[in-house]
């Protein structure tokens, strides 16, 4: 059923569609409009305008978009407790004007969740699903600025890869020039582009020589990396043919919870192809500490060592979809990731890491031939790891801050990757100090009753009324929800903190009128998502253990920040800009962040996300030599900080342990917000 005004444009009228009976009625499509839930192509997205009543609010959306989605957008509450899977059958809203499709109530009402923009629409939200007016006067909430679109242009590095391919044409022996064939190609090298270049030779050379020089006819491929001398080229690999149009790299990401892959083309500087996969250690820890207590087990490293090198084996063969491109093309993997997950795959001890003065067994790492891991690649492959800082600084934000450019820049910038173990560097192109602030597993929703990933059916934004202290909440997917992820758990807190249910110190408020705040098994909780709308069938719940362990997460990533900056003589006034790495900086809403006291209370057009720009590193390093010779120059100039046994950092933490903070100054924004 198509809606133009109070017109159907369709064969049937409402009472031919809808009997007395039913409750919806699933839509008619109109020929040439795109199928329900079809996602039209790209260069044919159309964006239409959306003006909310009585709010008069107005938000533009793609046509893709669903009404539910689009109010959360514009800050307007419409009830909605099933996360968008469309059960719960509250979302319920009037289109005054325009086209739309979607789902349609017996009384002229749509179904928000199902119903999708075709034009430029005037939607009125009825009185129980609407947001008190007080409320409609907060700032729209939105994300960060992508660091990528905000620089206009995607990062550039010069091509020159750490592997080179060289076309060699060699003549054949006579008698007057019986050479060895090493010293041929030797010869022939030293006397064309790499002239004065001292060459280097991998013993496993030899092997294969004789048959790659006279397979055609003495026409050869040679593959030379980048010596640790500048003036040195090591020859790995000879093949015959001209196999230079076949020149592949691989960069990964190796986190603690997700690893991430992209198979490269160094001829044309592209990505050919993505993959990410869980971090399967995870199943002997949550986290990296949990993973070194296994790890000092019989065999325990092994086990560690062996499921990430599967793991890379895996996302390997998904990207090359067969031996014959990794045996001709693949040349090289780059690798970033922290200091414990590059211990694991090295398979080196990490009993010093986890105990005082946390002293890791190395920082730099020379390239490693990729098949003493186990990894499923030519013999001659090597992995380029990115250097580290100190025991909980690792290369996964070294190579994040050189792909970013931060080493560049002359602004003063916060880098803050958020995590179960936050780092956070301090700096600009002049000099740099980092930190780790131990933050739990909470922002992953790691001890969080109903804490889960960010799947289908997790809840990633929750809204709360601020009268009725009903709910709005969007999954994932827009499937029935399973539980909450990071973002949602961030959303929900803010929420339910900005709409009076819970007080600074995070407890819930007993005097309220509202079924959800009750006394639970597990002490005061708020209710979410009742039973009948949840994929589990129980209540999806919040507690005040939750919104515990939430604070000291929050606490402990913004006591970092301020003990950072005192330790180099500054505050929070001389940010001039603050970058989020990560996939859940991505997601992450600013003010919702602003509003819990995790990120500072500054003027938002400050603040970027990178996405995860340690792949972005990665992948820097796989295209650029010079790139991996940054990265061991920002390693080095980096001064790092313990936080561990700070005194000014506790006083800052305990002070933290609030919402938004102690000190109410500190987030100007919030406090004008709770005075109003």
């Amino acid at each position: 059923m198509i809606h133009t005004g109070h017109l159907l444009l369709a064969n049937y009228t409402i009472s031919d569609n809808i009997t007395a009976g039913e409750k919806i009625k699933k839509v008619w499509r109109a020929p040439g409009l795109c199928p329900y839930g079809h996602v039209p192509e790209p260069g044919n997205r159309s964006m239409p305008k959306i003006t909310f009543l009585p709010s008069n609010i107005e938000i533009q959306v793609l046509e893709d978009e669903n009404l539910l989605k689009a109010a959360m957008k514009a800050g307007v509450h419409v009830n909605a407790s099933c996360g968008g899977a469309g059960v719960c059958n509250k979302c319920r809203i009037f289109v005054e004007d325009g086209h739309v499709e979607g789902e349609r109530f017996e009384d002229g009402a749509w179904k928000a969740c199902s119903t999708y923009p075709r034009s430029d629409i005037t939607v009125r939200v009825p009185v129980e699903s609407e947001m008190d007016r007080r409320a409609l006067a907060r700032p729209v909430a939105r994300r960060a600025v992508s660091w990528l679109d905000a620089r206009g242009q995607e990062m550039k590095w010069p091509l020159r890869p750490a592997v080179r391919k060289l076309r060699v044409i060699l003549p054949e022996p006579t008698t007057e020039d019986s050479i060895s064939d090493l010293g041929r190609i030797r010869r022939e090298i030293g006397q064309g582009p790499l002239q004065g270049i001292t060459l280097e030779v991998d013993s496993q050379v030899l092997f294969k020589l004789p048959g790659a020089l006279r397979t055609d006819n003495w026409r050869v491929t040679a593959s030379l990396m980048q010596a640790a001398r500048p003036d040195a080229r090591r020859l790995i690999k000879v093949e015959p043919g001209d196999q230079t149009g076949k020149h592949l790299a691989i960069a990964v990401d190796i986190g603690t919870t997700t690893v991430s892959a992209q198979l490269l083309d160094l001829n044309q500087n592209k990505v050919m192809g993505e993959v990410s996969d869980y971090n399967p250690q995870v199943s002997y820890g949550e986290d990296v500490i949990s993973r070194m207590e296994f790890g000092k087990r019989p065999e325990g490293m092994k086990i560690l060592q062996d499921k990430i090198v599967d793991c890379l084996n895996r996302l390997i063969d998904e990207l090359c979809q067969g031996e014959s491109l990794k045996e001709q093309g693949l040349g090289l993997i780059t690798i970033a990731a922290n200091t414990v997950m590059t211990h694991f795959l090295l398979g080196l001890d990490t009993r010093f890491l986890r105990a005082q003065p946390y002293v890791p067994v190395a920082t730099e790492f020379p390239p490693v031939r990729a098949s003493e891991l186990g990894l499923k690649v030519p013999e001659h492959v090597r992995i380029f790891l990115a250097p580290c800082v100190a025991s909980y600084v690792g290369g996964d934000i070294v190579a994040g801050v050189v792909g970013v450019g931060l080493n560049h820049h002359p602004e003063l910038t916060l880098f803050i990757d958020i995590g179960t173990n936050g780092e956070i560097v301090l700096g600009n192109q002049d000099w740099m100090a980092c930190a780790a602030c131990s933050a739990g597993p909470a922002f992953e929703g790691g001890g969080i009753k109903y804490g889960m990933r960010a799947t289908t059916g997790a809840i990633e934004v929750v809204h709360i009324h601020p009268e009725t202290h009903e709910p709005m909440v969007l999954t994932i997917g827009g499937k029935k929800a399973r539980g909450i992820c990071g973002s949602g758990i961030i959303s929900l807190l803010a929420g339910l903190f900005m709409a009076g249910v819970l007080d600074p110190q995070g407890k819930f408020r007993r005097d309220l009128s509202t079924p959800r705040v009750r006394e639970g098994t597990d002490g005061w909780e708020y209710v979410v998502v009742e039973a009948k709308s949840t994929a589990i069938g129980q209540d999806i719940v919040f507690t005040e253990a939750d919104v515990e362990n939430l604070i000291r997460a929050k606490g402990a990533m913004f006591a970092g920040y301020l003990t950072l900056l005192e330790s180099v003589g500054m505050g929070l006034e001389d940010l001039e800009r603050i970058i989020l790495a990560g996939n859940f900086g991505s997601y992450l809403d600013l003010n919702q962040a602003i509003t819990i006291g995790l990120l500072p209370d500054i003027p938002r057009d400050r603040f970027f996300f990178a996405g995860n720009s340690s792949l972005i590193g990665a992948r820097a390093s796989a295209v650029s030599w010079p790139v991996i010779q940054e990265m061991q120059e920002v390693a080095q100039m980096m001064t790092h900080f313990d936080l561990s046994d700070n005194p000014r950092f506790m006083d800052h933490y305990v002070s933290c342990l609030f919402l938004p903070h102690t000190d109410t100054g500190l987030f100007p924004s919030v406090k004008a917000l709770m005075d109003t």
